[in-house]
């Protein structure tokens, strides 16, 4: 709570040094006293602004929705204020040599100010309801001739408790995952922010989902409940068993640390799938060697000539864990939204998700001792959390088609 309150205070600091520097900055570029005047009761609202998110409850009761846009139009607003006062402070360097000031901040801060402030609410109206189709195909010559062209649909972080009770855009993700025509569709985690009570408007959108060998579903860390405060342990247990009813009662089949075979005229594959697999402050509920035995006495394991999918998630669970012991062909995972924000410049892609996870987006391959392939897609998610915006990084729907190995090699479209 101490740390809460200083964080609070140094954050109020920060914004009353901008505002004052910039009400200084109009009042030396404008004649008219009216337009210092503007700002100065425009920064006060915006005080208002910090002081109604500070005091409003965190974890409690109560929907989410009106502290996640009260918080975005405060970094929109303050965003581009530090954007003009960086340039502003740039253009007065001249003036330690006694020369005259560059006007930066009028002529660059500014417009860049302006267009940002503009990108940010472009992300939060059009951006986070613009859904992307990625296509990849994994070759492998360990997959079933009877499996060839396969096709699964991941989805990934709905988060649906951030669009309240509007169904608009879950209803098209569904759409536009039915219109693939798939042979699966995997769910890879966090359906929910912090309660399975935000499922309910979108029991009937989501339980429309078809696909020929079923709906597969894991949990993810926001789908335990651990972001929010519950009366006893026995209260967040009903929860988590409530929103597992639900997905069951959607047609959904969830593997809790389980696998089950997938077959196909007399082949077949196996899907396996685990909790969250979490890092701190995240719980580790995960268990792989419950879902697919380790022992290699075992006709089934994690290292055995079967074709594996693994469905998990955190994609730090591949990096530490599935890339290092198994021979697991493909995992599957979401978590890190791409932190809902990608730029892009041809084949370059950067996104500050990088400096966190190593795998944060799309494909990524490395090699057994034995020179077996393993491979990880990270599906940058759907929904939003925390704030409601995505910029540069649609939401997200997966084709993967798997083929055998004599028709190439994996590859992004």
């Amino acid at each position: 709570m101490r740390l809460q309150i200083k964080a609070i205070v140094v954050l109020f600091i920060i914004s009353f040094l901008i505002d004052w520097y910039v009400y200084l900055d109009i009042r030396r570029y404008s004649r008219r006293r009216l337009w210092s005047r503007l700002y100065l009761v425009s920064s006060v609202m915006c005080w208002a602004l910090l002081a109604a998110i500070t005091v409003m409850p965190k974890r409690g009761e109560g929907s989410i929705i009106p502290l996640m846009w009260m918080l975005y139009a405060y970094i929109s607003i303050y965003l581009p204020k530090i954007i003009y006062v960086i340039f502003s402070l740039i253009g007065r360097i001249p003036r330690l040599w006694k020369r005259e000031r560059v006007r930066l901040g009028l002529y660059v801060g500014l417009p860049l100010a302006l267009i940002s402030f503009g990108v940010i609410w472009w992300g939060a109206v059009s951006g986070r309801r613009a859904i992307g189709l990625n296509e990849i195909e994994i070759v492998s010559e360990k997959l079933p001739p009877a499996f060839d062209g396969y096709r699964i649909v991941q989805f990934s972080d709905a988060h649906v408790g951030t669009w309240g009770n509007d169904t608009t855009f879950i209803s098209d993700l569904v759409d536009s995952i039915n219109s693939l025509n798939p042979d699966m569709i995997v769910f890879t985690g966090d359906i929910v922010n912090r309660s399975t009570s935000e499922i309910y408007p979108f029991v009937k959108p989501l339980s429309r989902l078809r696909a020929k060998d079923g709906v597969y579903s894991i949990m993810g860390n926001h789908d335990y409940g651990d972001y929010k405060d519950w009366p006893t342990p026995e209260d967040r247990q009903r929860n988590i068993d409530e929103l597992h009813r639900v997905q069951r009662a959607m047609g959904w089949n969830i593997l809790d640390n389980d696998h089950l075979f997938v077959r196909s005229q007399s082949d077949s594959i196996v899907l396996i799938g685990v909790e969250n697999w979490g890092e701190p402050p995240f719980h580790q509920y995960g268990k792989l060697g419950e879902a697919y035995p380790y022992s290699a006495g075992s006709p089934d394991n994690l290292n055995d000539g079967k074709f594996k999918i693994l469905l998990t998630h955190n994609p730090e669970h591949w990096r530490q864990e599935v890339a290092e012991k198994t021979n697991v062909d493909l995992t599957l995972s979401g978590h890190t939204h791409a932190m809902q924000f990608i730029m892009k410049l041809g084949s370059w892609r950067w996104s500050p998700a990088k400096y966190i996870y190593q795998q944060w987006s799309g494909l990524y391959e490395k090699r057994t001792q034995g020179g077996q392939p393993v491979r990880i897609y990270v599906n940058i998610g759907c929904g939003e959390v925390g704030m409601p915006f995505r910029i540069g990084a649609d939401p997200e729907i997966t084709l993967i088609v798997l083929r055998s190995a004599e028709n190439g090699s994996s590859r992004v479209r």
